[in-house]
């Protein structure tokens, strides 16, 4: 006897739908659980790149890995996870499910890559791969990067440029969006572990012929200051590309492209950088290091004693000139001297060469001077490998003694005897005693005269106040400077503005960094010109200065470096950052050094 099911006629009630559900998700997940065959294999897209250019290794997984494995590292070849991709499939009634996870392998030199077998536990089973080789063939560069170093030798503390060259050949079709990339690119572009890198910027974009083909050059340069002597390396950043290049004309004439990734690394250089020479060392050399010249000029020159004279000494020529200081000279003894200014003027974008001028004042002592003794400069020449000094012969003065003042000059003049009116022997008594006047009080009894008698005491007990504030900060240097550094600091701060909402980002970041060389400077009893980023761990580390504001410091002084030729884009950019510079400002002020 046949039973027959009128599914098609009769419709299920809901406890039928509900149970159909369960049956259905039982019925998956028993054929995913039965149906599953676990495998693992590794394959290449391609066996054979060119150098730069990128591989893809898959990893294809039918089952649920207990962990995916990765390839071990290899000598100049760079391995990028890429991610995972799943998939479900079910045929005749079987359900296979699938995992892929894929790498890109972008070998930096030509040779034979060998990616070993690599082993998964899949489905309760350990499995493994098949190794792989991958050959790099120099092939045809499309884009690569090259370092330019001046020399391989340079001197503790000398200042060098270091270019690097982004060549890309032509016919890259998107080479000038890349270009223009790196045209606004204003982070570190250098590795050079055991160097200062002061400032960059960027060279015009030329054109070359290499290896019988033509590509476009941009150039970004680097100025390097060696911080430890012995054998340093310097290395490129690490960049990826996606190139595109023409294909022909589709069917309806649209343009096609095909995309190459390519891996870009400069070959690193070696530098090996030498102390300075410990012998003819000059007796005031303070670690100046580069080529220069002196002038030095003073005015007034005839004076008395105690009257100022400033003395405006320029250094010019190539180094690093924020980090120069004016030297101490012995030969000013009989003057009074203050700590000088110093305002720095640049001819090239680096910095590497133009003039720093120092303005003191100088006060004679004695009557005795003659002229102000000449002053000199030393510095240690990397490219004469040695010392020298440069220096100006003594100015003549005239120093008078102070207080002489010449007395003032009478003329007796002369009458004759006859001239004189004659000489009455008798004097007539008054005839009329004039109109009769009530007597009012005298003068002691008024009150306004009263109070008119207070005015000098008041005026003298004020001079008496001012006098002892001018000697109070005439025999307190610090405190002086601390008062003339919070007047300049307190007008910086509006210039800041004023730089900001005008979009001067290099005024801006010069007014910056000038102030925290007056703070810095004025906190460590230090010249404001000689304040530099080294001073964070020759002064501040040491002294217990927190990491937090040593941090901040450290990023402001590498953010206006940087800003100088990477210019920010908006005021509001530049206005964000004042109130982040006033409360640094603050903090230095408040530290107890």
């Amino acid at each position: 006897m046949e039973t027959s099911w009128p599914l098609q006629f009769k419709a299920p009630g809901r406890r039928a739908r509900g149970w159909r559900k369960w049956a259905a998700l039982v019925w998956f997940t028993t054929g995913l659980a039965n149906g599953l065959a676990a495998s693992f294999t590794a394959t290449l897209d391609r066996a054979t790149v060119a150098v730069g250019e990128s591989a893809v290794l898959t990893l294809n997984f039918d089952g649920e890995p207990k962990e995916i494995p990765s390839p071990p590292a290899i000598a100049n070849l760079q391995i990028e996870s890429q991610g995972s991709s799943r998939s479900v499939t079910i045929v005749n009634n079987q359900v296979s499910s699938s995992i892929s996870h894929t790498f890109t392998l972008t070998p930096s030199q030509q040779g034979e890559y060998t990616i070993p077998a690599l082993q998964a536990e899949v489905g309760g089973q350990v499995l493994k791969s098949e190794p792989l080789k991958l050959v790099a063939k120099p092939g045809e560069r499309l884009a690569f990067f090259k370092l330019v170093l001046p020399r391989k030798e340079v001197f503790l503390g000398e200042v060098f440029a270091v270019e690097l060259q982004v060549y890309i050949r032509q016919g890259v079709a998107n080479a000038d969006n890349i270009f223009q990339n790196f045209d606004e690119f204003n982070g570190p572009c250098l590795k050079a572990e055991g160097f200062s890198v002061l400032r960059m910027a960027h060279a015009r974009r030329r054109q070359t012929q290499v290896e019988g083909n033509t590509y476009q050059v941009a150039t970004l340069v680097s100025a390097l200051s060696a911080l430890k002597t012995g054998t340093l390396s310097i290395g490129s950043m690490d960049v990826k590309f996606v190139l595109q290049l023409p294909l022909s004309p589709g069917r309806f004439g649209f343009m096609q492209y095909q995309n190459r990734q390519v891996a870009l690394s400069a070959d690193p250089e070696s530098v090996t950088v030498l102390n300075l020479p410990r012998e003819n060392v000059p007796a005031n050399f303070n670690g100046a290091v580069g080529s220069y010249t002196l002038s030095v000029g003073a005015g007034p020159t005839n004076v008395g004693i105690g009257d100022p004279i400033t003395v405006r000494v320029q250094i010019a020529g190539k180094g690093a000139l924020d980090a120069l200081t004016l030297p101490e000279q012995p030969a000013w003894r009989d003057f009074k001297t203050f700590p000088p200014t110093a305002k720095v003027d640049l001819t090239d974008p680096l910095g590497l060469q133009g003039s720093k001028t120092f303005e003191q004042v100088v006060i004679p002592q004695s009557a005795d001077i003659k002229a102000l003794p000449p002053v000199s400069f030393s510095f240690f020449d990397p490219d004469q490998k040695k010392y020298q000094v440069a220096s100006q012969p003594a100015l003549p003065l005239v120093v008078k003694p102070a207080g002489a003042v010449p007395a003032p000059t009478v003329v007796a003049g002369s009458r004759n005897a006859g001239d004189s009116p004659a000489a009455q022997d008798i004097v007539h008594i008054k005839q009329h005693l004039g109109s009769a006047a009530a007597i009012g009080l005298p003068l002691v009894q008024q009150p306004w005269f009263l109070a008119l008698q207070s005015v000098p005491l008041l005026l003298w007990g004020s001079a008496v106040a001012w006098r002892r504030r001018v000697e109070l900060l005439a025999n307190n240097p610090r405190l002086r400077r601390r008062r003339l550094v919070a007047q300049i600091v307190k007008e910086g701060l509006t210039t800041l503005r004023r730089y900001a909402s005008s979009r001067d980002t290099e005024a801006f970041f010069a007014t910056l960094f000038r102030l925290l060389q007056e703070q810095l400077g004025e906190r460590l009893d230090l010249p404001a010109s000689s304040i530099t980023e080294a001073i964070i761990e020759e002064h501040l580390r040491p002294r217990g200065v927190p990491d937090s504001t040593l941090a901040r410091l450290q990023e402001t002084f590498h953010s206006g470096n940087l800003a100088r030729y990477a210019p920010v884009k908006t005021s509001q950019e530049l206005e964000s950052l004042i109130p982040q510079a006033e409360a640094l400002l603050n903090e230095l002020k408040d530290l107890d050094l």
